[in-house]
């Protein structure tokens, strides 16, 4: 197969562009490098197009090229968005609709990333593609991104109803691995790079909001699946690890997994550091936890991945990339 993966230096990206490469695909990947880096394709044969989706001409010359296309290309993260809201949407908007209008032309199948950010404030006790979304206000430019992916979700479905464009949705919840930086407010990298130098962890708020974390290698195995699943076409799927765990209980996990010195500290949501939320306007939501029922019924896929084990594949990665500041805090 020939697959397009926009975003494909990025952190998942680059990931699915090794799984695919792997397995004998021909994979092109479209990146403007905002947030990705080329280094991480560095041990993969690929073709590499330093560009953006925002290029309509060039994004239809490369989905013309191909069989199929991994959707990844956005603006991520917490921090990123909310400190570049304006860059933030134009990508996630207008470069998906390139992407969706380009695949419907060409007739190509492509899978869409979104992410669970689309529930916003929906604290149940396990999300359902069908349930509510609750967004906080339109002035809190944390709801940016969520509204964005949002447009994005609904461009697709449009598409699929009256253009029988064949994709498939995902909404992502927290993908931790190897490759992913703390540059744009990632919690797990955050902690492991502050544990291994010996810093205290800064847990925002009362540390009592709880996250499901997902290793990137079993994210990469539900993205393939759902590619190569007819069925899935017109559909919207969670991918994630139903398993929670408390914000301030992570931040002693990694402590313990890194053999740190490091303390745990509790930081205001008005203080400066935290994402900037004095300037930018933030809102936390207390859980996010995912209905990963669907999935498997329709591909037989359950995340395998313990989480213990991805904290220390996220160590070792840090341990490897940053010698000489990693180990300081180590005891």
């Amino acid at each position: 197969m020939r697959a397009l993966v926009t975003g494909g230096a990025g952190f998942i990206g680059s990931h699915l562009v090794e799984h695919l490469a792997r397995r004998g695909d021909q994979v092109t990947v479209l990146d403007d490098l905002s947030t990705g880096r080329r280094t991480n394709l560095d041990s993969v044969e690929c073709e590499f197009v330093e560009g953006s989706v925002l290029d309509s001409e060039a994004v239809d010359k490369l989905v013309r090229a191909c069989d199929a296309v991994y959707h990844l290309a956005a603006a991520v993260g917490v921090q990123h968005v909310m400190q570049h809201p304006l860059a933030s949407l134009e990508t996630n908007i207008r470069g998906t609709e390139n992407v969706l209008r380009a695949c419907a032309a060409a007739g190509r199948r492509v899978l869409l990333a979104s992410t669970s950010e689309v529930y916003g404030k929906n604290a149940k006790d396990a999300l359902t593609e069908d349930d509510d979304r609750l967004l906080g206000s339109a002035r809190m430019s944390r709801w940016f991104y969520a509204a964005a992916k949002s447009i994005d979700e609904a461009f697709a479905l449009a598409y699929h109803q009256e253009r029988g464009l064949s994709v498939v949705i995902v909404r992502l919840f927290n993908t931790v691995g190897p490759r992913q930086t703390g540059r744009y407010g990632m919690v797990v990298p955050r902690f492991v790079r502050w544990a291994l130098r010996g810093e205290p962890l800064r847990v925002y708020g009362d540390g009592q909001q709880t996250r499901c974390f997902t290793n990137v290698a079993d994210v990469v195995r539900a993205l393939v699946l759902l590619m190569n699943t007819p069925s899935a076409a017109g559909e919207i799927f969670n991918i994630g690890q139903p398993s929670e765990i408390r914000i301030i209980d992570l931040a002693s996990r990694v402590i313990a997994l890194a053999e740190s010195s490091s303390e745990v500290r509790l930081v205001p949501y008005d203080d400066d550091d935290a994402y900037g939320a004095r300037a930018h306007g933030y809102e936390d939501m207390r859980r996010r936890v995912p209905d990963v029922s669907k999935l498997e019924a329709v591909t037989g896929f359950r995340p395998r991945i313990p989480l213990d084990q991805t904290l220390r594949e996220v160590i070792d990665y840090f341990l490897a990339v940053e010698p000489t500041a990693a180990g300081a805090g180590r005891v």
